[in-house]
């Protein structure tokens, strides 16, 4: 058996809003569900560790493969990857299990997803978590244009945009790009800005991650993993068989999301927990300094030591903050 059967729930499949969306469902149904969003490059097996702590705790958790991921399906068209139908993917699997609404866990992309759901589904939307992403008010302009003059154009989510260029990189060793990128921070990482880095007049792109991963050699890394030889095959097996273009679509509809964004909320009103990780590079916890003036009911805990992969990394801590949040404001 592969990690992914021995860790993971049996996989289940629900036809919605368009994609076929494979899904992990553990617990007993009833009550407020928990529904765990994931990264990128991830997949629903990131929260292994979280489905199986929750359930343990008598909760009832959902985590699905979101689409362009895993064994749910990758539409062809880029804008089928905005934030209306990654929204409305979760809004279906809701649907789905006769669930009228749900407490929203979401880590990197994913937190940006659990965030638009009560401004965009506030009636499905008992509460939201996010670790390490904070909530991001809609910006005055475009934001990719706000990357590129800051961050320059090979910051990957501007070098993102390219059509095709990042896809065949990334997808060329697969097994050499999730090495690259499912690391523990290295011991001598200092403290960084994130995307609020301002770059000097002659500085390179920050955070060139396409041609970090080209110029990568895994010999001279001395960085630590935090995933067995059979935990890394899963991500492995599962993006050489759907690529990374099904992920990157996501990050292709910044500008478009911006545009139809302008007549949404601007605050986040139901109860949310901002997870942060202390040693993660891109969304450091000062990105989180000021969401407060936008969440009314917001609390923050930190998880110490931890690089970006924080419910992989640091598991039981991430479970203890989960756990203790839910059993005050969700009691069973």
């Amino acid at each position: 058996m592969s990690a992914l059967e021995q860790m993971m729930p049996p996989v289940q499949y629900a036809d919605v809003n368009g994609v076929r969306m494979a899904y992990y469902e553990a617990g007993t149904r009833g009550g407020v569900p928990i529904v765990f969003s994931h990264g990128f490059p991830e997949l629903a097996f990131s929260w292994r560790h979280q489905i199986k702590a929750l359930a343990d705790a008598g909760r009832w958790v959902i985590a699905p493969d979101q689409r362009g991921y895993g064994l749910t399906s990758s539409p062809e068209a880029v804008e089928a990857y905005d934030m209306e139908n990654l929204t409305g993917d979760l809004v279906g699997l809701l649907d789905h299990l006769d669930a009228k609404r749900a407490v929203f866990v979401g880590h990197d992309w994913g937190g940006i997803v659990v965030w638009q759901m009560p401004l965009r589904h506030p009636d499905r939307t008992a509460a939201v978590i996010s670790l390490n992403t904070p909530f991001i008010p809609r910006a005055p302009v475009d934001p990719i244009a706000i990357m590129r003059s800051r961050l320059g154009e090979e910051m990957y989510i501007v070098h993102f945009q390219k059509p095709g260029e990042a896809d065949a990189i990334l997808g060329a060793d697969v097994a050499k790009t999730m090495g690259f990128m499912l690391r523990r921070p290295p011991a001598d990482q200092g403290e960084s800005a994130g995307f609020a880095t301002e770059r000097k007049e002659g500085d390179g792109s920050a955070f060139p991650l396409v041609r970090m991963v080209e110029a990568y050699d895994p010999k001279f890394d001395t960085r630590e993993t935090f995933l067995s030889d059979e935990e890394f095959a899963v991500f492995v097996d599962s993006f050489q068989r759907t690529g990374f273009t099904g992920g990157i679509n996501w990050y292709r509809n910044f500008t478009r999301n911006w545009e139809k964004s302008a007549d949404l909320p601007t605050r986040v009103d139901v109860p949310s927990l901002m997870v942060m990780a202390e040693r993660d590079a891109v969304l450091p916890p000062s990105s989180a300094d000021h969401i407060g003036q936008f969440i009314p009911d917001l609390e923050k805990v930190l998880i110490p030591g931890s690089g970006h992969w924080t419910q992989q990394e640091e598991p039981e801590a991430v479970n203890k903050a989960l756990i203790d949040w839910l059993d005050r404001r969700f009691p069973l």
